[in-house]
């Protein structure tokens, strides 16, 4: 048997509480535990534990859903949802899975309810390899580097070869095929955005339609990848 997502939706709007709450009526393996109009209302269910997904607005009259995100130490799945595109790139910052822009459609949310079911279980299942998935060993400059995947800012493709770049201006050149590395990376969140260029996602800090930044560094975003950065980072 399937298991059972908690479902708590935090909205001081009736008529999206309303919605939501329609939307995952219609998912089996969803459930609303709560519905709440303003976030003090929704700390008690936090407090207990059990919230797998929490729907959440951002513009709430007593504390507005960005703020009140930051308050939580164990944070569940989260959803943004919002008439406000300008708060995506926080919510991307938050670590929120999906960003909804309201109105949305059933299959939209379909598709953000995935990926925090994704996330939930990624987070609920162990990994044997987590401890050898933790580094990686780059060959560079007759030298194997011990490198976290996290450190790892973006990857600069020059042709047989590669550019590491790393916290810390660390840069490394080494024999690889960006191809290969967008696979292997991918699960690290790591994601190609150019034909010269793949980009820890964890480490932009802005975006628009041609390019991404990460810090001061601007990273080109190639045509052909446009759409599929503009579905991961939910804008």
């Amino acid at each position: 048997m399937q298991r059972r997502y908690n479902c708590l939706i935090v909205d001081d709007e009736q008529l999206a509480r309303t919605l939501l709450s329609a939307y995952i009526e219609k998912i089996p393996h969803l459930e609303v535990i709560g519905s709440c109009k303003s976030p003090l209302e929704a700390m008690n269910y936090l407090r207990e534990g059990n919230v797998d997904i929490l729907f959440l607005d951002i513009q709430m009259p007593e504390l507005n859903g960005v703020d009140f995100l930051k308050t939580i130490a164990q944070q569940p799945a989260v959803i943004f949802t919002t008439a406000y595109a300008e708060y995506a790139v926080t919510s991307y910052e938050l670590d929120a899975v999906d960003y909804l822009l309201k109105p949305f459609g059933f299959d939209r949310f379909v598709k953000a309810v995935n990926k925090a079911i994704e996330k939930v279980e990624a987070k609920n299942t162990p990994s044997d390899k987590k401890e050898a998935e933790e580094v990686l060993y780059i060959k560079g400059d007759q030298k194997i580097y011990k490198v976290e995947p996290s450190s790892i800012l973006y990857i600069e493709g020059l042709k047989e070869y590669v550019s590491y770049f790393i916290e810390n201006q660390q840069r490394i050149i080494s024999l690889h095929s960006l191809t290969k590395l967008e696979k292997e990376l991918a699960q690290y969140n790591f994601m190609r955005v150019h034909r010269s260029y793949i980009v820890n996602l964890n480490h932009v800090t802005a975006f628009e339609r041609h390019a991404l930044w990460i810090d001061k560094e601007e990273i080109p975003i190639g045509k052909t990848y446009r759409d599929t950065v503009k579905e991961k980072l939910n804008w």
